[in-house]
């Protein structure tokens, strides 16, 4: 490939700003090279795909069409790199049709998952997309 020649750059699938301001939660990272932010957006659309790919072949071998919790916990469990860091924040699996008759107070009291605390200097990936409860919504001005 000679030098002059222009390569068009691939647009990241996600959200530039977004996935910067995930990656500000480290708090050992103070800026994001630009560079390194297009190759953790690319990485991350990489392993969704990944992931997405492996999901959706635990349905068909299970001859379902539609991609459920138990499937993406299964195909998690079948890839140990992925299973060693990601089995424990996705929810516990609901029970067979006994969880559909729990009353609302049996459900409030059933959430180790999110109850769970996260190793030192880590925090769960659910605390960064919930809500603040006492702040106001941040306004954004592209100019």
């Amino acid at each position: 490939m000679a030098e002059d020649e222009a390569v068009d750059p691939i647009p990241p699938e996600f959200p530039t700003a977004r996935v910067k301001k995930i990656m500000k939660l480290d708090k050992d990272i103070n800026k994001v090279n630009s560079e390194a932010l297009f190759l953790v957006s690319c990485s991350t659309n990489l392993f969704l795909r990944f992931l997405a790919e492996r999901t959706a072949q635990v349905a068909a071998e299970k001859k379902k069409k539609t991609v459920k919790l138990d499937h993406l916990r299964t195909a998690i469990k079948r890839h140990r790199p992925t299973s060693d860091f990601l089995l424990d924040s996705l929810p516990i699996p609901a029970e067979s049709t006994q969880s559909v008759a729990r009353s609302a107070t049996d459900r409030d009291r059933s959430r180790p998952v999110a109850d769970k605390s996260a190793p030192a200097g880590t925090r769960r990936i659910d605390h960064f997309f919930r809500k603040p409860e006492n702040e106001a919504p941040i306004q954004i001005n592209d100019a």
